[in-house]
């Protein structure tokens, strides 16, 4: 068994985890969470948080066989350092993997909030046992991870996988600062921005949506609980968002001929009416011997995967 320590940055909070992984299964045993505050705090939270869990089960810097740190990007996974991320103000150019490494004695490796959770999903969850394997994230954004040959692809900077950034559409819902873009058709604000414009049609025709009070706050889960409740408009608004997403990973099934394909999030909870229309898709788009040997699947590890991230990134050091 591998003793592994996690860390996992946000914009709003951290947490420091510690499990015991062999054999793709992972026990979770020991947990601190605090609030993200000023860079310097956090950092000083976070050592203080490490001693605190090391301390408290008996752990010694040569038990640990690694720690993983997932944070969001821009950041530089060969050097440890973090770059300025858009959520973390005051993070600019942090040496983290060496500032945490040298306040434990624990080696370190750092990356991405969203290949974190690729390598999580693929070491314990739904890509287990692949050896080319996409993971995205479908939540509030498309953030994506790509395992290629048996081992995380980062890039040359650490930019591979940002489908979100792909173009699919010459109009449609803006993601990622780019209007009909792949994050713009399949996430949740870009569900948000396909209803409101369906809902705004609707109206201006003396139509009636009984399910949005009031368009400007209506929510990607508002539009899937009227699906569930079998509003047609509602349905219509998640069918365009599942054709997209078939056309986007028949773009990345021709080009990174993939075993499985790992969706969370949205997807995951709207599985049953989405994959049939997405996969429909995908067999006219892809080329058929890539599209044959391909599975999408739901997420596995759900709520728990950013406990998984970090000590993914260690488990796999």
């Amino acid at each position: 068994m591998k003793n592994l320590l996690g860390v996992d940055i946000g914009g709003t909070k951290c947490a420091v985890t510690y499990g015991r992984g062999a054999d793709g299964k992972l026990d979770i045993l020991d947990k601190e969470r605090f609030a993200t505050t000023s860079c310097q705090e956090t950092i000083a939270n976070l050592i203080g948080a490490l001693h605190t869990v090391m301390e408290r089960n008996g752990l010694r810097a040569q038990d640990v066989y690694g720690m993983g740190i997932s944070c969001g990007g821009p950041l530089d996974s060969r050097s440890g350092v973090v770059m300025s991320p858009p959520n973390l103000p005051g993070w600019d150019n942090i040496p983290i993997v060496k500032l945490l490494s040298e306040a434990t004695g624990v080696r370190a490796g750092l990356h991405n909030d969203a290949n974190a959770c690729a390598l999580a999903e693929w070491t314990f969850g739904a890509g287990k046992g692949t050896r080319n394997m996409a993971f995205l994230t479908f939540g509030t954004g498309l953030g994506a991870g790509l395992i290629l040959d048996g081992k995380l692809y980062a890039g040359t900077n650490d930019n591979a996988g940002e489908l979100g950034h792909i173009r699919l559409a010459s109009f449609g819902p803006v993601g990622y600062g780019k209007a009909g873009s792949f994050e713009g058709f399949c996430s949740g604000g870009g569900i948000r921005q396909l209803a409101q414009s369906a809902i705004k049609e609707k109206l201006q025709m003396g139509g009636i949506v009984p399910w949005c009070p009031d368009v400007e706050k209506v929510t990607a889960k508002d539009v899937a609980e009227a699906m569930a409740g079998g509003d047609a408009l509602a349905k219509e608004i998640f069918t365009t968002s599942a054709r997209y997403l078939g056309i986007g990973l028949s773009v990345l099934i021709d080009i990174i001929n993939p075993e499985r394909i790992v969706i969370g999030s949205i997807y995951t909870r709207n599985e049953g009416m989405m994959r049939p229309i997405m996969w429909d898709v995908i067999q006219k788009e892809a080329l058929p011997l890539a599209a044959k040997v391909c599975e999408v699947v739901p997420a596995a590890l759900g709520e728990a995967i950013g406990d998984y991230a970090a000590l993914s990134i260690a488990y796999n050091l």
